[in-house]
């Protein structure tokens, strides 16, 4: 499985259109090469930097299993979870200082979830039903 993006490279720098210092949208993603036994996706990003340990930007899941891309500032079809800013959509990258790693990981489920998911359980929820994995690491700090 597989997972890039038209708006960075992976270990490369996020431009600031996609942090707190820009318009805060959401970088575009697309996967594929995923198993055929795919029920649905679901998306994480995490900057395990912070300075309290993981911070959660974005946390997503029961994308539909034909939704293989979320363009840039697009929305994503899917059950959205509050992330570490209080809201229950996309927060870009705003580290406090220093240059931060950001982990857009998409993970391919053999069913859908159905119960509710918080940031608490979100984890340990998905990785009972991943079959297959990709990441996509990028960059940022302010300036």
């Amino acid at each position: 499985m597989k997972i890039e993006s038209n708006d960075f490279e992976d270990g490369g720098f996020i431009p600031s259109e996609f942090t707190c210092d820009g318009k805060d949208i959401n970088p575009h993603l697309k996967w594929s090469d995923f198993p055929d036994e795919t029920e649905a996706f679901a998306l994480s990003c995490i900057d395990p930097d912070a300075p309290g340990g993981d911070f959660i930007h974005w946390l997503v899941y029961n994308i539909p299993a034909d939704v293989t891309e979320i363009p840039r500032g697009g929305s994503v079809p899917g059950k959205e979870v509050e992330n570490d800013f209080g809201k229950t959509e996309y927060g870009g990258p705003c580290p406090p200082s220093g240059t931060h790693r950001y982990f857009f990981t998409i993970y391919a489920l053999d069913r859908r979830i159905e119960e509710d998911l918080n940031k608490g359980d979100f984890r340990q929820k998905v990785e009972e039903h991943t079959i297959a994995r990709a990441q996509i690491m990028g960059r940022y700090a302010r300036q």
